[in-house]
């Protein structure tokens, strides 16, 4: 996004008192982007792993840092997947039997995060897909979310009645 309303430059934490200028006013989004001929822009997908919420950007890192905190014992990674009143929405995969989103929402109170941070969804997992070098496949767990996702609405359904907080999945 370039425009003159936008930010200066980034303050990262190696560098702190330092304001690091944008590349030739662009501010970088992490969005992955197509344009068409006729100049329309369609996202593809993020290079970094944020969620964008509602307009606003939430980190996945964070998200899971709370998880880890909260269920140190467990496996957990933070997905986002499309949603069509705000966006993009987090889910939660992870191995904690007794997960509970009401957990994650005291949670980031306790850390002072935003409400955004607390995952839409949280699915209990036998296993978090994992890479052959033992890191974690976000690419997997991705698709793994929307599967599921996907079996919980059903057209004779209203969106409504659809927010289910877990499903046990082997």
């Amino acid at each position: 996004m370039r425009e003159p309303n936008v930010m200066l430059g980034y303050l990262r934490a190696e560098n702190p008192d330092v304001l690091e200028p944008l590349a030739g006013g662009w501010h970088d989004t992490g969005d992955i982007v197509t344009i068409d001929a006729a100049g329309f822009i369609a996202i593809k997908g993020r290079a970094k792993r944020f969620a964008k919420i509602a307009g606003e950007m939430v980190s996945l890192s964070a998200v899971e840092a709370m998880a880890a905190a909260l269920w140190p014992q467990a496996m957990s990674v933070a997905v986002s997947i499309p949603d069509a009143r705000k966006g993009e929405r987090i889910v939660l995969l992870t191995t904690q039997k007794d997960a509970e989103r009401s957990a994650m929402q005291r949670q980031a109170k306790t850390v002072g995060a935003s409400e955004l941070a607390v995952p839409a969804d949280i699915r209990v997992v036998g296993n978090v897909p994992l890479l052959g070098s033992g890191k974690t496949d976000y690419v997997g767990a991705t698709t793994l979310a929307r599967e599921l996702a996907e079996k919980l609405v059903t057209p004779a359904e209203p969106v409504q009645q659809q927010q289910v907080a877990q499903q046990e999945v082997a």
